[in-house]
């Protein structure tokens, strides 16, 4: 589970709480979360979890299932993420792109937006090769810099961005390899050949590799990648699977740039 940035402690910082809140039953969806898992995820006292998440499920915001007391998102955010998608939702763009990749590679493959110094991944297409990787899946964050999707995007950032990005994102938690020095070598990797690879270092055995999507000012803002086991990822393959990723996410830039 990817935890949500901790809460605040001061006592006036409701928003902040009920922010961490509803991104962390986001990211427990569909199961849903406990009201202890949720105050363990986001720092908020579990008191003070259970009472605002009854107020958000007054409203619509968050919902309980009556079988094992988990809370859900509620069917006001539905509503208002419909509304919201006119203008960010890229996903109708991207669907087709991330079938093609599943279906050319057999992998799985992926179409994930950045969202501050995260990627938030928003749609997978399961390729034809029985052995997957169960790492990422639709709603899950990481830190930009971990995974393959955010490693391309953080290489296509600014100097002063990917250093304030470094300095600001909790990436401890994902081991060793994730020290701001070893990004770095990572992310000159991906600028020098283009795609981002991850050789399983959030999961053993689980790879990826990634490819930056950019809008009209030349910004990255989400990136197409591909995730499998490590036997299917081998520097042999690397070449031909990066051809295919820069290939679909040139595609997906333009496709975005002109419904601009």
């Amino acid at each position: 589970m990817v935890r949500a940035a901790r809460a605040s402690t001061g006592p006036s910082d409701v928003v902040g709480r009920v922010a961490v809140l509803l991104r962390e039953l986001a990211a427990g969806e569909p199961s849903g979360r406990t009201t202890t898992e949720m105050a363990a995820a986001t720092g908020v006292p579990r008191a003070t979890a259970h009472r605002l998440l009854s107020v958000l499920a007054a409203r619509g915001l968050a919902d309980r299932v009556e079988e094992d007391g988990r809370w859900v998102l509620g069917p006001e955010l539905y509503l208002w993420g419909a509304t919201a998608s006119r203008r960010y939702d890229h996903t109708s763009q991207a669907r087709p792109l991330v079938r093609w990749l599943a279906a050319e590679t057999g992998e799985s493959a992926f179409y994930s937006v950045r969202r501050g110094d995260e990627t938030v991944c928003m749609v997978r297409e399961d390729g034809s090769f029985p052995l997957r990787s169960h790492v990422l899946h639709e709603g899950r964050r990481f830190p930009l810099g971990v995974a393959s999707a955010g490693t391309a995007i953080l290489a296509y950032m600014s100097p002063q961005e990917i250093d304030a990005c470094l300095a600001r994102s909790d990436r401890v938690q994902y081991g060793a390899a994730h020290e701001a020095t070893q990004v770095r070598a990572r992310l000159a990797t991906t600028r020098d050949v283009g795609w981002a690879l991850n050789p399983g270092l959030i999961v053993e055995g689980s790879w990826g590799m990634g490819a930056a999507v950019f809008d009209e000012q030349g910004s990255p803002i989400g990136a197409l990648s591909l995730t499998g086991v490590e036997h299917r990822f081998t520097a042999a393959r690397q070449p031909d699977l990066g051809r295919r990723l820069l290939s679909a996410a040139h595609e997906l830039s333009g496709r975005l740039r002109a419904t601009r």
